[in-house]
């Protein structure tokens, strides 16, 4: 219950303030989060189905279209992100049901750039695969409430307009130059000490982390 409380005390008041704030890294300007940073993209049979997945076959009890959130159980620790199922419901739809359906279950977050994001949500682990629950990409979601004004936001990865399948970003500082161009659809409400120590992770050539960082469970309520 404390979990679910927690959700609505996600206040946007203060987004004049974070976006000016000096805390995200210069490099955030020169790669925004995309599902093309690397040149081969394997096969893809994660994803079968060409209509929404159901209630039948989710994990959960919990109607993954009407989530109120989700909790990544990571090897760093939980993390728990509300959704804004009524601005971008589209979105969260697909996010909380490829969690229900233990899509994410065992996925690492391969791409980490310090003080702008952490991204994962591809089941290849290269950065080039996933697909949405609609069967391919989906088109873009936007709100004028939900930008990417501060840390913890949750976003959607994306090789260009209106390509959303199932990678998705969490920023560690104010990234404005991504609204518009990314949907917003969650805040990290609790546990993000475990985000700011992924975002620190050492990594290797195309911001992988030299050591794995995973999600080893997805669930919805």
């Amino acid at each position: 219950m404390n979990k679910i409380k927690k959700i609505f005390k996600h206040d946007h008041s203060d987004k004049g303030t974070a976006a000016s704030s000096s805390t995200a890294s210069s490099s955030q300007y020169a790669a925004p989060p995309t599902q093309s940073n690397y040149a081969a993209a394997p096969a893809q049979s994660n994803y079968s189905s060409t209509q929404p997945t159901t209630q039948s076959s989710a994990s959960s009890a919990v109607d993954p279209a009407h989530a109120s959130g989700v909790l990544l159980t990571t090897n760093y620790g939980p993390i728990t992100i509300a959704l804004y199922k009524d601005q971008v419901p589209k979105t969260t739809r697909n996010f909380a049901t490829l969690c229900a359906t233990h899509k994410y279950d065992n996925v690492i977050f391969h791409r980490i750039i310090p003080g702008f994001m952490i991204q994962g949500g591809d089941p290849t682990g290269t950065g080039t695969g996933g697909k949405s629950i609609y069967g391919g990409k989906f088109e873009d979601e936007f709100d004028s409430s939900l930008t990417h004004s501060a840390k913890g936001v949750l976003s959607m990865a994306n090789s260009g307009p209106n390509t959303n399948g199932s990678q998705f970003f969490i920023t560690l500082g104010p990234t404005p130059h991504l609204n518009g161009k990314h949907t917003v659809f969650g805040q990290v409400v609790d546990g993000m000490e475990v985000v700011d120590a992924i975002g620190s992770v050492r990594t290797g050539e195309q911001d992988r982390p030299v050591k794995e960082v995973m999600i080893l469970k997805a669930e919805v309520f």
